[in-house]
């Protein structure tokens, strides 16, 4: 597929697949419909850039399958008057998505390139409600905390108790947790007695590195 051709109907057909894979929130079919995502990816991928697969971004780092972007976002429940911690900044697509329907985004980076890059990326696409760090992101930002939404884009050994302790009671996290290789797609919503679990499927997620994380 080259997008070159004509992009938005290369993004109506990502969004039938979308659909057609179990997608049903209208807000975030409608956020991708306004993220370009061939501009979060090396001009080299660009005919790639509206498949519904994973794609490097540089540094061992990808741009998350659609896919996994959608359902991510769809299971967080967003609403409009949310603030949202996401740990790991990538490419800034996912953050992207998020600003589409959120008060504000707070997203952290660990690789010091990766995250200008995006936030500067972001930037010039107009975004004002995204808030960038660099640094440890099994940390959490204590600054900004307690947050609405954690939303975890790389895979942990076990859910970090920092991030656990800044989400707001009435919360929702989603993280994938396992092994290096191979992870669950985790929920936990913070109530007055603690968290409650479930799963939701096998996911593959590039680790996650940090001080409750894993070692680099």
């Amino acid at each position: 597929m080259n997008i070159n051709l004509n992009p938005d109907i290369a993004r109506e057909r990502l969004i039938k697949k979308l659909r057609d894979k179990g997608i049903t929130d209208e807000h975030v079919l409608e956020a991708f419909r306004k993220v370009p995502r061939h501009l979060f990816v090396d001009g080299a991928m660009y005919a790639q850039a509206y498949d519904d697969n994973a794609l490097p971004i540089g540094f061992g780092q990808t741009i998350s399958q659609p896919y996994i972007v959608a359902l991510m976002s769809e299971l967080l429940e967003l609403k409009k008057d949310e603030k949202i911690l996401e740990i790991g900044t990538g490419s800034g697509f996912q953050a992207a998505i998020l600003a589409q329907f959120s008060r504000r985004v707070y997203t952290i980076e660990r690789n010091r390139e990766l995250g200008e890059t995006a936030r500067k990326r972001l930037r010039s696409m107009g975004y004002e409600n995204i808030v960038f760090k660099t640094g440890d992101g099994t940390c959490g930002w204590a600054q900004f905390a307690p947050f609405n939404k954690i939303i975890v884009t790389a895979g942990a050994p076990v859910v970090p108790q920092t991030l656990s302790d800044q989400l707001a009671i009435g919360g929702r996290m989603i993280i994938p947790t396992g092994d290096r290789k191979n992870q669950c797609l985790s929920i936990y919503d913070k109530t007055e007695q603690g968290m409650e679990y479930h799963s939701v499927g096998d996911v593959v997620f590039v680790p996650l590195i940090g001080e409750h994380g894993w070692e680099k």
